[in-house]
């Protein structure tokens, strides 16, 4: 019996460029380099993203696309010129998931903020007499999905992005240039940077999460809506690495129910169901006090090298070292006395840090904030770290014509 191949639309190649921004990875595309009707939000650029990455995937492994099947390695970014003054590029990040047929746009990838420099240097994005020879070039971007600023000072050498260097960053295998990052006034003075009006909260939850009803809990709304509880309090060290969570499936279900009643208290979701639809944010991390600890690599990281620990869970698994985003609520709620982050850290109930060493699975991050209590209200002038990026391949990436 004769082979017949049955006639079906052929593949549709789409300009694209697969980098890595800190400890993340993503697919990066020039907004007009897309399909027409992917250039705009909706349908059509939800569906065109989830087949680049390989999902839905009930299988977790994104074996037919660019995921990775972590939350760091699903992900997405269009970059366009900036239509806000005073910004070279507009950054759009969609964190796409695993095995379910949604992208989230809810929130910032603070990592691959690293590598939107560059992307945008590369694809003419940045007006050329704002690139030097050699030095740095200043990179103003306006992040869309939470429309705040963000300045990535990228290095340029002979004209080019220079991304090899000795700067290494802990989660990151070998080293590269530094970039420095500043994530400017993270929390408008028009919003609440802490939903609740409190420092410190006690969060409802069901008794099987703790007996007593409630956890403590700081609620922070900078760089990404974060919800930090004390680790001791829900059964850690703090200084657990990814498999003693990832591979607990209660352990897992627990956190998403802490994260959906945390999401319901900020006022994120109004009903506890919204929260699988919104998985992206918010984050869940727990902090614990400074510890000696090994790292997933076999590091020895000694206690009075580091202020505290902070484990985060992403896109419902324990992260392999730090989201960018949430390191900034990390720096931030550290410059804040009284918050779970500054008590942590063995500061007095009115002490904080402007800078801090975490340690997290990978190794240990400093990240800074300035922040002042103006009118009974907390504002924050800007969060700063350095991440590194580099481009991995570039080129085109292949769908069928009819998945979007």
């Amino acid at each position: 019996m004769a082979f017949e191949p049955q006639v079906h639309k052929p593949q549709v190649k789409i300009p694209a460029t697969y980098m890595r921004g800190g400890t993340s990875k993503g697919v990066f595309f020039n907004l007009t380099d897309l399909p027409e009707r992917c250039q705009v939000a909706g349908d059509a650029r939800d569906n065109m993203l989830l087949r680049v990455i390989g999902s839905p995937d009930p299988y977790g492994k994104q074996t037919d696309g660019m995921g990775g099947a972590t939350s760091s390695t699903s992900k997405t970014v269009i970059l366009a010129k900036s239509e806000q003054a005073d910004h070279d590029v507009d950054y759009l990040f969609g964190q796409v998931a695993i095995d379910k047929a949604f992208v989230d746009w809810s929130g910032n990838c603070g990592n691959l903020t690293a590598a939107v420099g560059s992307f945008a240097i590369n694809c003419g994005l940045v007006d050329a007499t704002r690139i030097p020879e050699n030095g740095i070039c200043t990179v103003r971007i306006w992040q869309k999905n939470i429309s705040k600023t963000i300045i990535a000072q990228v290095p340029i050498t002979n004209g080019e992005v220079q991304e090899t260097g000795d700067f290494e960053l802990d989660g990151v295998t070998f080293p590269a240039a530094e970039v420095p990052v500043e994530f400017i006034a993270p929390v408008d003075p028009s919003e609440a940077m802490f939903p609740t009006g409190n420092l410190v909260d006690k969060l409802e939850v069901p008794t099987h999460i703790s007996e007593k009803g409630y956890l403590q809990a700081t609620m922070i709304t900078a760089g990404i809506p974060t919800i930090f509880l004390n680790a001791e309090e829900i059964g850690y060290t703090g200084t657990e690495l990814q498999e003693a969570i990832n591979s607990d499936p209660a352990a897992l279900e627990r956190f998403e129910t802490i994260r959906a009643y945390g999401a319901m208290k900020m006022g994120l979701i109004t009903e506890l169901s919204e929260a699988q639809a919104r998985q992206h944010t918010p984050k869940v991390a727990f902090v614990s006090s400074a510890q000696d600890y090994v790292t997933s690599s076999g590091k020895s990281v000694a206690a009075n090298k580091i202020d505290l620990h902070v484990r985060a869970l992403s896109m419902g698994k324990l992260h392999h070292a730090m989201m960018g985003t949430a390191a900034v609520a990390i720096g931030t709620a550290a410059a804040i006395p009284g918050t779970l982050v500054a008590l942590a850290t063995g500061n007095a109930a009115d002490e904080a840090s402007e800078s801090v060493t975490f340690g997290h699975p990978s190794g240990t991050l400093k990240v800074g904030a300035q922040a002042s209590e103006v009118n009974g209200s907390w504002i924050v002038d800007k969060a700063v770290m350095s991440r590194s990026a580099r481009v991995l391949m570039e080129g085109w990436v292949r769908i069928p014509n009819d998945s979007f």
